[in-house]
């Protein structure tokens, strides 16, 4: 059970990135062209007859789309940030499900100490029981080389 609400968790976390990720993402995207400075002139006032410059005629054409675009934004941004809090209030109620850690850090230390004793403990007898099982094995190479040679030289002795 604990391991199915660290996978939620897991999960939720994920979705919350995606989200926020996303709609930052989409409000930078469509965020109306601010100036950074008065100082600096605006390219078409500087000569109203000429020709665009490379790349203006583009940005005329996503300003005419973002004119049409605040209502959309308006309409996306609480939506997005409600969805957002939706997620968060989800990782919240997953966190309350944790199960209570008993007997606070002192215990968990002595329960990891204990648990490592029992691990050391298994890894010894896994390694007696490995070099039990390599010397039977070494044991058995030799018997089977010595049949096949006896069964080599009774072929010969015929």
């Amino acid at each position: 059970m604990v391991m199915d609400i660290i996978t939620q968790l897991q999960d939720q976390v994920n979705k919350i990135a995606f989200l926020a990720f996303n709609s930052v993402g989409s409000l930078q995207r469509d965020a109306a062209p601010v100036r950074l400075s008065q100082n600096y002139p605006d390219p078409q006032a500087l000569a109203p007859g000429a020709p665009p410059l490379p790349g203006q005629q583009q940005q005329q054409q996503q300003q005419a789309q973002q004119s049409q675009q605040p209502q959309q934004q308006q309409e996306q941004a609480p939506e997005m940030a409600s969805t957002l809090v939706q997620a968060a209030k989800q990782f919240d109620a997953l966190v309350a499900a944790l199960p209570i850690a008993e007997g606070g850090e002192e215990a968990q230390l002595k329960r990891i100490a204990e648990l490592q004793a029992e691990n050391e403990e298994i890894g010894k007898e896994l390694q007696l029981e490995l070099d039990l099982a390599e010397e039977e094995l070494k044991l058995m190479r030799e018997l089977f080389h010595t049949a096949a040679d006896d069964c080599l030289r009774f072929k010969q002795l015929q």
